[in-house]
């Protein structure tokens, strides 16, 4: 948890503020000059432009140096990922600034999960009036994942994906960006081209089933042919789906399912809808909520729409909970457009 000074700050209107501003991302370059006259109107606070990785650990070095209370992400989740890999490689977690993002990307699902939603511009206007302290502030927690490997740096997160999913993600990162669909639709799109594949029983090349052994924190052991496996600390994804049906009182939620499964059609709504509580492992269907996760595969798999690489050779690959971290969670009642 953050420092308290930096809440007080906050809930007093006091608090110095730094902008993280992505123009590249998707749903900000038509907005770009909308965006811009808003950040300009922000008391306090100082705004850097980044556009790869590099500049955004310079910017956030630099942010942090100068001791500002809140750390304002603008982008979509790529962004976001890059800021915590970075954080939590150079700060212990009680010295961050709390954190936002106003969702400016292709995908947004981190934001949205914090209830945070509409124009980036009507959101940076919210923002204003807050730090102005004319609107209550609101604090929610999460976790992030963290994924090591022997012999790769750690990769920080919040949405976990492999086989099925990864797949689609990658290819949604080639041509078919061009399009200039973005958002949730966009992604969305993306995601049903590939179930519907996978449930007319394609299996070659970018509908691959993948190859592993899962190992639950508690000891429990899985090994075959999966259709995908997913694991995230986000309560809500993309269309607000909760696709996990895990009781257990731990932050990291983890879905996988196999190959090789009964009711393929019937069973997709009940996963999808969060019912997923009807499917059963021995129908190949299984949800838990853990705090950690190891899992032997050779194949490749995303974070926050990412993309890497894991080698069998290299042993585990270990997915935990990292955190928890301070979020603002900036209210906005009016619609995307």
């Amino acid at each position: 948890m953050v420092e308290q000074i930096r809440i007080d700050r906050l809930s007093g209107g006091s608090a110095k503020v730094g902008f993280l501003f992505n123009p590249l991302s998707g749903r900000i370059r038509k907005r770009r000059k909308a965006i811009k006259r808003e950040l300009a109107d922000i008391p306090n606070a100082g705004c850097r432009e980044v556009t790869t990785a590099a500049e955004i650990c310079a910017s956030v070095d630099a942010f942090l140096e100068s001791d500002i209370d809140l750390l304002v992400i603008v982008g979509g989740d790529g962004t976001v990922q890059a800021v915590l890999n970075h954080l939590f490689s150079v700060q212990p977690g009680p010295k961050w600034p709390v954190l936002t993002v106003i969702p400016g990307g292709t995908t947004n699902m981190t934001a949205l999960d914090l209830g945070i939603q509409g124009r980036p511009e009507d959101l940076l206007r919210e923002l204003r009036r807050c730090l102005l302290n004319q609107n209550p502030p609101v604090f929610v927690q999460r976790h992030v994942l963290s994924i090591e490997q022997a012999g790769t740096a750690k990769v920080y997160g919040m949405f976990f994906g492999v086989g099925l999913i990864a797949r689609a993600v990658i290819f949604s990162q080639g041509g078919v960006k061009k399009l200039g669909v973005t958002g949730e639709i966009y992604s969305g799109i993306i995601m049903l081209g590939y179930l519907a594949g996978a449930l007319l029983g394609r299996r070659e090349r970018a509908w691959a089933p993948v190859q592993m052994s899962i190992i639950q924190n508690s000891g429990e052991r899985h090994q075959g042919t999966y259709s995908f496996l997913f694991a995230s600390t986000l309560d809500r994804l993309l269309f607000g789906m909760r696709p996990y049906w895990g009781r257990e009182p731990e932050p990291l939620h983890v879905t996988f399912v196999r190959q090789q499964r009964k009711r393929p059609l019937r069973s997709l709504w009940s996963l999808l809808s969060g019912r997923g509580d009807i499917l059963t492992k021995d129908d190949g269907y299984h949800s838990c909520n853990t705090q950690a996760l190891e899992l032997l595969i050779d194949d490749d798999y995303i974070v926050d729409g990412e993309s890497y690489r894991a080698a069998g050779k290299d042993g585990l690959l270990r997915i935990m909970a990292a955190g928890p971290v301070c979020f603002l969670a900036v209210n906005n009642v009016s619609t995307d457009s």
